[in-house]
């Protein structure tokens, strides 16, 4: 097995979203904010190549929205999703499995293209299944009046109307192990209901997707939450099981979101998880 840190680009977004009820005097020392309170963001997914298996985590947010639209978000960098696959000589073509943490914009945009002629949409990944939830998957079909942004038809609907889609089993617990992917599966609901937090057995260590659980490094202290979760008190209860998890298994943390910060790992001290050492992805991956 082979893993590989893959950019779909990267944006910024407003600090005090970012943090939710968290001071700015705090949030900042880790993530300082431009002169309109942006802070940046990554949109860094990962690759597995296991075998016949090229299996993509996550997908930015594309590139079919409006200037309008990418506007609000002011894009930045060079980084993008074809680049970075061809560097490590593949083709979005290759790509057999597209893993979807969740159906936020951000996440999942890439999933889907516009077609030739402009008129429509297919899959940005033609080879590919698509794997979600069933539960998930009906949250953001009929989304909440405070996700409904979040959750774009258009990034969405096409996959399963490409036939192309796929679920995995929904446990009786927080994980699923042995899932079909190949990689065990913890589900969290505090931020959006059923987000998948892959955990990949990788050279000896455990490797964990972290999504929006944990966005950044500097969101490690237990109140650091995201104003965009639903259910902060619950993101709480997680993030506490998840972060002890780490620290007391050593698991790897690869950081989705955070721009500056590729893979943590984090210990146990008197103020809580902390962290512990910074890692390049190449170094272990």
């Amino acid at each position: 097995m082979n893993l590989y840190p893959v950019s779909a680009g990267n944006l910024k977004l407003d600090g005090g979203a970012m943090f939710g009820v968290v001071p700015k005097s705090l949030w900042e020392r880790t993530n300082p904010s431009d002169s309109n309170n942006m802070i940046e963001i990554s949109m860094r997914c990962l690759l597995i190549e296991d075998g016949n298996r090229l299996i993509l985590i996550d997908n930015g947010m594309g590139n079919k929205q409006s200037d309008k639209f990418f506007g609000y978000y002011h894009l930045w960098g060079n980084d993008n999703l074809d680049d970075s696959l061809k560097k490590y000589g593949f083709h979005r073509d290759d790509i057999t499995d597209v893993f979807l943490t969740h159906l936020h914009f951000d996440h999942c945009g890439g999933s889907i293209q516009r077609n030739k002629d402009k008129t429509g949409y297919e899959p940005a990944f033609k080879n590919a299944y698509y794997w979600s939830n069933e539960d998930h998957w009906e949250w953001a079909t009929n989304p909440n009046k405070r996700e409904v942004a979040s959750f774009l038809k258009e990034n969405i609907l096409p996959i399963e109307e490409s036939g192309q889609l796929k679920f995995v089993n929904i446990p009786t617990g927080d994980t699923l192990k042995n899932s079909e992917l190949g990689f065990d599966i913890f589900f969290a609901n505090g931020h959006t209901d059923k987000q998948m937090i892959p955990l990949i057995k990788h050279k000896g260590k455990t490797i964990a997707f972290m999504a929006d659980l944990l966005p950044t490094a500097g969101h490690l202290p237990l109140p650091y939450i995201m104003g965009y979760d639903t259910r902060p008190l619950l993101t709480l209860k997680e993030k506490e099981t998840f972060l002890n998890m780490a620290a007391n298994e050593q698991i790897h943390l690869f950081l989705e979101h955070d721009a500056h910060n590729e893979i943590i790992t984090v210990k146990q001290t008197e103020k809580g998880v902390r962290l512990k050492s910074i890692i390049t992805a190449n170094d272990i991956l």
